[in-house]
């Protein structure tokens, strides 16, 4: 199903999909701690998290430059997506699309097609329907992805990321979040990158016991 620009546009505001600018636009500051800090899933690893939306402009417009700086990432960073909700039924939809194509091994393969069919096509990949129509003509197995979609795995880790946008307090998206200790800030995408290389930095001079001298 395509909407028109005009009915796309009715729909995406009424969906929420500009709930908020992106975080790191919502304040000066390099970056905000998080208190209490947040456990990270690899202590062996300097862990970044994305939370975002397939739903949202700003994480469609910062996905190819998060993806060629992930590409440049050392071994030791660990980069984890969180796609929340906000509490919005067709985000919720969106956030069970990205966990139901990781457990059919397609979501490498089509993240970026997601985007652009929501952005750009003006898909409607808001309802069960519409996306798993669209999965499956992207040759997902329609099976699997049945299966998958609704299952109690997918469920709860769609509950766990609006539980974890909570601890964080993330009040737009995309954000970035550094070792459950930072919050990004920044003025542009480029910049809120940049401020995450320096975190980054700053967290592996701690974790090798050197520490770098900045606060």
């Amino acid at each position: 199903m395509k909407f028109s620009r005009r009915n796309f546009a009715a729909t995406i505001v009424a969906l929420g999909a500009v709930v908020a600018m992106p975080a790191f636009a919502q304040g000066a500051a390099p970056y905000t701690p998080i208190m209490p800090p947040q456990p990270t899933e690899d202590a062996g690893k300097i862990e970044v998290l994305e939370f975002f939306s397939y739903g949202c402009p700003h994480c469609a417009e910062f996905n190819p430059l998060l993806t060629g700086w992930v590409a440049k990432q050392q071994g030791d960073v660990a980069i984890r997506k969180v796609p929340i909700t906000f509490g919005r039924a067709a985000w919720a939809n969106l956030a069970k699309l990205y966990y139901t194509l990781e457990v059919t091994g397609d979501l490498h393969r089509l993240e970026s097609e997601i985007f652009k069919a929501i952005h750009v096509e003006r898909e409607n990949l808001f309802e069960e329907k519409a996306l798993t129509e669209w999965a499956v003509k992207k040759g997902v197995d329609a099976k699997k992805f049945a299966e998958t979609f609704n299952s109690f795995g997918v469920m709860s880790k769609v509950k766990r990321g609006d539980q974890m946008a909570q601890t964080y307090k993330i009040t737009g998206v995309p954000a970035l979040a550094v070792e459950g200790k930072y919050l990004v800030g920044g003025r542009d995408f480029n910049e809120t990158l940049s401020i995450t290389d320096s975190l980054i930095a700053k967290v592996r001079g701690e974790k090798s016991g050197k520490g770098t001298g900045k606060k």
